[in-house]
């Protein structure tokens, strides 16, 4: 079975792979390596024993995308992550986000609805439940009004789904993850951001290796324990096996309607100061930071209800924050090591 991993030497995208390669599925990466490295390639290989099949094309170009499927026209099931990610840059420039988020979304059903059958599992966000009114967030809770174009592009890219999937051959299940943290335990591949990192466990792992001088910590006065935002951090090792998961329910014909939607998170809510002083707790290391005002477009907590993923899907987070953390620094230390 060949399946197409749409940015796939990205963080959860090369994981991803990983999984997949272990199951024994035939993987082709599409990949502009404008958010990554081609060293992952590597990684993959050295992980699973194999390489996958690797195409450079940046999906905004329809041409390419269009040649891409003449090309592999076996490919049946697509995983798409390949997006701009970063919630502030979206606020900053909404075009490059609407751009590259929905039209590289579009060119790809496109493509798959040529085919008498496709499966297409899409990296969605719980962005689109905006501050929920209750918690924990179940699948049910309304989609609110999106908080940044980021989140925008997510909303929008699940309509778009579910538009076409009613009129084509296309099943599809959409994977609302929460916050993905750490590494493979290889430390072959993990989350390498290129610039200033957007993400929190990054930016720890940078300041505690010492590439960044200290933490800024956005946001102390909100409505939670400890004062900071509080998210559900899930292991990309158990966010990446849930992609697989979600592939074979289709393949194998179990889903129950035309569109899916999981929630995937571990059902707890850290908070940033958890979170700091988990890594704190795994490195031995005390870790610099600051108290900044909250940042536009955050909100104040959100974590899964997991029990729809758990029974319906059949997947349950393995992994702790603590274990998330260890392998994320594990990973930094190696990087920086080179």
């Amino acid at each position: 079975m060949k399946v197409l991993v749409t940015g796939g030497l990205g963080f959860i995208g090369s994981h991803t792979v990983v999984e997949l390669q272990n199951e024994g599925f035939e993987v082709v990466v599409i990949d502009d390596l404008s958010n990554s490295s081609i060293d992952v390639l590597k990684g993959i290989e050295k992980i699973t024993g194999k390489m996958p099949v690797f195409e450079q094309i940046d999906l905004r170009e329809k041409k390419a995308v269009q040649d891409f499927f003449l090309k592999h026209s076996n490919v049946t099931g697509v995983i798409h992550f390949a997006a701009s990610k970063a919630v502030g840059e979206s606020v900053e420039n909404p075009l490059l986000y609407y751009e590259n988020n929905i039209g590289s979304l579009v060119y790809l059903l496109q493509g798959l609805q040529q085919k008498s059958e496709a499966s297409f599992i899409f990296s969605s966000s719980c962005t689109v439940y905006g501050q929920a009114e209750k918690m924990p967030i179940t699948e049910d809770a309304p989609v609110q009004t999106a908080m940044s174009p980021y989140g925008n592009t997510k909303q929008i890219g699940e309509e778009i789904i579910t538009d076409t999937a009613k009129v084509t051959n296309i099943s599809a299940i959409l994977l609302r993850y929460f916050n993905p943290v750490g590494a493979h335990e290889s430390a072959e591949i993990g989350e390498l951001p290129l610039g200033v990192p957007q993400n929190l466990v990054p930016f720890i792992t940078q300041t505690g290796v010492g590439l960044r001088q200290e933490l800024s910590v956005f946001g102390n006065d909100y409505p939670t324990p400890d004062g900071t935002a509080v998210r559900d951090y899930i292991h990309v090792v158990d966010l990446a096996k849930a992609h697989v998961i979600a592939l074979q329910r289709l393949l194998n014909k179990k889903n129950l309607a035309k569109v899916e939607t999981f929630n995937l998170g571990t059902g707890k809510g850290s908070s940033v100061l958890e979170v700091i002083h988990s890594f704190e707790k795994v490195s031995d290391k005390k870790l610099p930071y600051k108290m900044m005002p909250r940042r536009e477009g955050d909100i104040t907590e959100a974590y899964a209800n997991t029990d729809k993923a758990n029974n319906v899907l059949g997947w349950k987070a393995e992994l702790s924050l603590d274990e998330a953390m260890a392998s994320a620094w594990k990973w930094e230390q190696k990087v920086r090591s080179k």
